[in-house]
């Protein structure tokens, strides 16, 4: 059973479960079958100019405000490839996003993927996704337009299936997701790979904020039958899944994520990309210092409200990114509500760099605890999970050799 659709959660910022509170009757466009084989669908396909080849340059920022830059240097020969799925983060009006890509699309892909071409050739399939301003509408209460739930899912397997008909060749392949992307390759991983042939080529699967259940003190047997947690570095085969909570702000009993299924007596699995094999670990964040966290400034109080400095007194940051070695660390920890990944932030009274991050869901003046930090799961975590895949890059690279 998919537990990733939450009773209380209506339209989910990043879940494709908006659809399921909406009115259910399909739209004409879900009839139309999305042509895949045409690069104008993709944001990002290997050899040419796109929503991956952008700057990602950062600025190492120290405890005493000293600085640094830190150069993206993609791998010109990458020996595997990346699948992935963007979150909830289309403007168009409606339910059901156009095929148009917006900037929307090119921010998030710049946040959350574009870094992954260090290790990896990059997909990325644009689809109708269910959107942002459906979100919106159904957390205001207004009558949101009817949309076809099946439409993103749709496309993402034929975008898949075009993938490994025509560009795949035998490689390794590493599927990644935040939210709605999750939540769609959970289903696809659980139909299309799971105890399939195709599994031979998992080098892993990455799903950040959802609640992927498995059996408790077991690694497989929920959503995936044949696919285990991760638990070492370098393990292939497996999944890395979490969703990011500050340390102290746990999962309240209302949290969109981090719960089990009772029904099915299912628990929501958390693996650190930090520490794969438990414990604490140093995070390796890259966050955001240029554009908007959402694209529309109606929706910018949502996103945590004005953007931070990150040096004490500010000074000017020229690049995209920043590093902000020390401050962050992240552990898998339980509470009465659920799993998820506890980040903890560690000041330094007196530094001359800020002592905390934003991130968290603001509404009517007041962050979320339900959220948890759903917005930044990939920002906190992309460094180590990047490290996670060239580790498990060579270890399936020396098994197929074999």
């Amino acid at each position: 059973m998919l537990h990733n659709l939450r009773a209380a959660v209506a339209v989910v910022l990043c879940l494709a479960g908006a659809g399921t509170a909406l009115a259910q009757s399909p739209q004409a466009s879900s009839t139309v079958r999305v042509d895949y084989s045409q690069p104008a669908n993709w944001l990002c396909r290997p050899g040419r100019k796109d929503a991956c080849d952008v700057d990602l340059d950062a600025t190492v920022v120290a405890v005493d405000g000293s600085t640094r830059i830190d150069r993206y240097r993609p791998n010109p020969a990458p020996p595997i490839d990346c699948f992935y799925v963007y979150p909830t983060v289309s403007l168009d009006p409606g339910v059901d996003a156009t095929m148009k890509i917006g900037p929307e699309e090119r921010l998030i892909v710049r946040r959350q993927f574009a870094r992954f071409g260090a290790v990896c050739r990059l997909f990325a399939p644009e689809y109708r996704q269910h959107t942002l301003t459906a979100l919106v509408a159904e957390m205001d209460k207004k009558r949101s337009p009817d949309g076809d739930p099946a439409t993103p899912y749709e496309d993402v397997l034929n975008a898949w299936r075009e993938y490994l008909a025509h560009d795949n060749h035998g490689r390794g392949v590493v599927l990644i997701g935040h939210s709605q992307g999750s939540f769609i390759l959970t289903q696809l991983v659980a139909q299309e790979i799971d105890g399939k042939p195709v599994q031979k080529r998992l080098v892993s699967v990455i799903l950040a904020g959802t609640s992927l259940q498995t059996p408790p003190g077991r690694d497989a047997g929920g959503d995936f039958k044949h696919i285990p947690l991760c638990h070492a570095a370098g393990e292939t085969g497996c999944v890395i899944t979490f969703a990011s909570f500050r340390a102290t702000s746990p999962p309240p009993a209302t949290s969109y994520f981090g719960q089990g299924d009772p029904k099915a007596g299912t628990v929501a699995a958390c693996v650190n990309p930090a520490a794969l094999a438990g414990g604490s670990g140093p995070l390796r964040a890259f966050m955001q210092t240029e554009g908007p966290w959402l694209m529309s400034g109606s929706l910018r109080e949502i996103a945590g409200g004005a953007r931070p400095n990150w040096t004490q007194p500010p000074e000017p940051i020229k690049t995209p990114f920043v590093e902000l070695p020390g401050l962050l660390s992240a552990r898998c920890e339980s509470n009465a509500h659920g799993n998820y990944l506890a980040i903890f932030v560690h000041p330094t009274p007196g530094g001359r760099r800020v002592n905390d991050i934003p991130g968290d869901i603001v509404m009517n003046g007041e962050a979320q605890p339900n959220w948890g930090l759903h917005l930044i799961d990939v920002d906190l975590t992309i460094g180590d999970l990047i490290g996670d895949v060239r580790a498990e890059t060579r270890t399936y690279l020396a098994k197929t050799a074999r």
